[in-house]
């Protein structure tokens, strides 16, 4: 089973008919709620509607906050990067992902037109299922966040012929005295992709673990890219 409801989410539609979708994945102890605000920030053009999605990660215990019950994409059994990932339910939350993508393709948007978008944890899910993804998504966003499971990259994706596509527009941003997430796990996951040989678009900024008003600005940007090239100013 999914490890998240695909109807249990927060939606948010800019315009009727929307050209695209923004599946937007929230951090530990966070909801679907969190990111919400931010999408009239973006100040996305009226002829440009989108749809984000923004779901709730499912409630369970987290090791390194004492075995508290709270909405979490995996567990973290501890600050060191062998720890910081669950393999089993990193795993479960990529599979959430994947019945939300069916049911925007169903609805009739193609995957190329659906951008995977998370923040921390949220944002690590999506790097590992945009990341194993056949059809590949339309971009992807990660926002203060780290590549989980490295030690399962290269039979999973390097050594896959039909994920040889390295099209996929990446943003990635972190702030550089992040204390949640070190700026050097954003940094070195933003190398890792560059030599699998990904574009990757990194922005950090003077900030902590969060999201500022430069960053925002530059989301709107790289989105306009991926939705209306052309038009990205």
């Amino acid at each position: 089973m999914p490890a998240t409801d695909p109807t249990d989410a927060v939606i948010v539609e800019t315009g009727a008919s929307p050209v695209g979708t923004v599946i937007w994945l929230h951090g530990l102890g966070a909801d679907g709620h969190d990111f919400e605000p931010l999408v009239p920030e973006l100040q996305l053009p009226e002829d440009l509607p989108l749809r984000f999605v923004f779901p709730h990660a499912p409630v369970r215990p987290v090791t390194i906050n004492g075995g508290m019950r709270m909405r979490a994409w995996y567990d973290i059994r501890s600050f060191d990067a062998a720890g910081r990932a669950d393999e089993a339910g990193v795993r479960e939350s990529s599979a959430a992902l994947d019945a939300l993508v069916a049911d925007e393709v169903a609805a009739g948007t193609p995957a190329e037109r659906i951008v995977l978008a998370g923040f921390s944890q949220g944002g690590a899910v999506v790097l590992h299922n945009a990341l194993r993804a056949i059809p590949r998504p339309g971009g992807l966003i990660a926002l203060s966040t780290y590549l989980p499971l490295p030690g399962m990259l290269e039979a999973e994706v390097v050594n896959v012929p039909a994920l040889g596509d390295r099209s996929l527009p990446i943003f990635m941003a972190h702030g550089t005295v992040d204390p949640v997430v070190p700026y050097d796990a954003g940094r070195q996951t933003a190398d890792v992709l560059q030599s699998l040989g990904f574009a990757v678009d990194w922005h950090e900024y003077p900030m902590a673990h969060g999201v500022c008003p430069q960053e925002i600005a530059d989301i709107r940007r790289w989105l306009l890219s991926v939705y209306a090239p052309g038009d990205a100013s």
